[in-house]
C-alpha cells in the first residue's frame, strides 16, 4: 500500500455513492480533521474517483484544505463498488459498547469537552446516554435521613463519572444508593 500526498483538486467524488454525508455528519468528520489531522487515507481509483473516503473529502475541502492524503486501489468496475459498499456497511454491522462509551467519553469530558465533540458526539448526546443507561440501572435514591452508618458520601464532577463510579462500586459488590 502506497500513501501519496496530492491535490485535493485532482480527487472527484464518486457520482455513484450509496452514502449520504447530512450536515452533521460532515461536523462531526470537520471536528476531528481540525483535531487530529487526517489520520488515514481515502482510497480513489486510477482516474482519482474517491471509492472510500467522500465525506473525508468534502469535509477536507469545506476547511480549506489544499493537499489530502490517498492510496490508489488496483479495483475496478463491481469489485471497487462492492468494496465501497463494504467500507460503508461494516462499520453499520458493528454494535457500542455502551457503558464502555459512556465511561470513556465522559473520561474525555473531564479532559477536555471538546474532545468529545472531535470523537463524533455532542454534549446533548452524551447526556442523552448517560441519562439513558441511569434510567436502565436500577439506582436507588434515598434521603439523607435514612443514611445509615459506615456511609461514604462521593461529589463527583459530572453524571458520566458518577454511572461510572456507581458501576464499579455496584461490580465489586457494595450496596450503593443515590443520595
Amino acid at each position: 500500500m502506497n500513501v501519496e500526498e496530492i491535490k485535493i483538486e485532482e480527487l472527484d467524488l464518486d457520482p455513484a455513492n450509496v452514502r449520504q454525508h447530512d450536515d452533521k455528519n460532515l461536523a462531526a468528520i470537520k471536528s476531528s480533521l481540525r483535531r487530529f489531522g487526517q489520520q488515514k487515507p481515502i482510497v480513489v481509483d486510477s482516474k482519482g474517483v474517491v471509492i472510500a473516503g467522500n465525506g473525508t473529502l468534502t469535509a477536507a475541502r469545506s476547511l480549506g484544505w489544499d493537499r489530502i492524503r490517498i492510496v490508489r486501489t488496483q479495483l475496478e468496475g463491481s469489485e471497487a463498488t462492492a468494496y465501497a459498499i463494504a467500507d460503508n456497511r461494516t462499520a453499520e454491522l458493528a454494535n457500542w459498547d455502551d457503558d464502555a462509551l459512556m465511561q470513556q467519553l465522559s473520561a474525555l469530558d473531564l479532559e477536555d469537552s471538546a474532545l468529545v465533540e472531535a470523537a463524533g458526539f455532542s454534549a446533548t448526546e452524551l447526556e442523552g446516554m448517560v441519562d439513558d443507561l441511569l434510567g436502565e440501572k436500577d439506582i436507588k435514591e434515598i434521603s439523607i435521613d435514612e443514611v445509615k452508618e459506615n456511609c461514604l458520601f462521593v461529589t463527583c464532577e459530572n453524571e458520566g463519572q458518577l454511572q461510572s463510579l456507581f458501576n464499579e462500586l455496584e461490580e465489586r459488590g457494595l450496596e450503593v444508593k443515590l443520595v
